[in-house]
């Protein structure tokens, strides 16, 4: 099995039907897909590329230095010793920060700032563009979903962008690159290392690589968008293994709802999602990440009213 590729440049042209019916089962069958020929031009991704392996470098001695380094250095001197090893499975082997409109980024490298500024720029463009075509294949009205993100245009959906490494790990056997989770949001659009792969999707039931692909940017949906889709387009469970060679990048951006939005099945179907203000679900999700997404939506279920005695 093989994540879709989809090449967005057909999507004005006169294979649009058959591009927006690659984007509807990527959303329906996979959760996730790459598209190519996005319009974000190569030149800046390789600047994005520079910046952030130079922002790492930076960071390389606080990563060695961290509490999943120095856990797995102790695994492996006690299993030395003789004694019995159990892997990690309440950490991750990655260097991570986030960048967004309300905090500090990195000033060093110079050229950090200005560069991811313009890639965020674009990314968020493209985003509204997928979600478009969202709209259009649930049959929805055109910017549908991003009303829903912005509670009807009072609030600002957030859009924050995670730059992670998954620096080489000598025993991938005892730790996760990153374990196994949904994403909470609504579109995840992935800028992720075309030489270093690690990246796999759960697909009925087995892991499938998300092949790394020079150039391409991966989209997957969150679970907001399995809410307003009612089930139709499901958030796809997804995980990064450790590798013993190449230190793998990966820069995520998430277009999310506002914490102040109210998310609702927007499609009618037979599946019933609850009503809930998004910042009570990252509240639960914060805590529930790597479970599974059901109870989520449990918790944020209002409570019936009671019947007047």
């Amino acid at each position: 099995m093989v994540v879709p590729v989809i090449d967005l440049s057909k999507l004005d042209g006169a294979e649009r039907a058959e591009t927006m019916a690659q984007i509807a089962n990527g959303c329906e069958e996979w959760g996730f897909f790459q598209l190519v020929n996005h319009g974000i031009p190569l030149e800046l991704l390789e600047r994005v590329k520079k910046v952030c392996s130079d922002c790492y470098r930076l960071r390389e001695a606080g990563f060695k230095a961290s509490e999943p380094v120095r856990t797995l250095d102790a695994l492996v001197e006690a299993e030395q010793r003789g004694e019995a090893v159990t892997p990690v499975d309440d950490m991750d082997w990655e260097d991570i920060f986030y960048i967004h409109d309300g905090n500090q980024w990195p000033s060093d490298p110079p050229a950090f700032k200005e560069t991811m500024r313009e890639y965020r720029a674009e990314l968020r463009k493209l985003a509204e563009r997928v979600m478009e075509a969202m709209d259009e294949n649930l049959g929805l009205e055109k910017g549908a979903i991003q009303r829903a993100f912005s509670g009807d245009g009072r609030h600002e959906p957030f859009f924050g962008t995670k730059v992670s490494h998954y620096p080489p790990c000598p025993r991938p056997d005892l730790i996760t690159g990153l374990r196994a989770h949904t994403d909470a949001g609504g579109v995840i659009l992935l800028f992720q290392d075309d030489q270093v792969g690690g990246l796999e999707v759960l697909k009925d039931g087995e892991w499938t690589d998300v092949q790394p692909l020079a150039g391409a940017i991966v989209v997957n949906t969150g679970d907001q968008i399995e809410v307003l889709s009612n089930g139709r387009y499901r958030s796809a469970w997804h995980r990064v293994l450790p590798m013993r060679d190449g230190n793998r990048r990966s820069i995520a951006s998430f277009y999310n709802p506002a914490n102040e939005a109210t998310i609702s099945p927007a499609v009618a179907s037979g599946e019933a999602y609850p009503k809930y203000v998004f910042g009570d679900y990252m509240d639960v999700y914060a805590k529930q990440k790597f479970q599974a997404k059901e109870p989520r939506f449990e918790a944020v279920k209002a409570p019936k009213s009671s019947p007047a005695a």
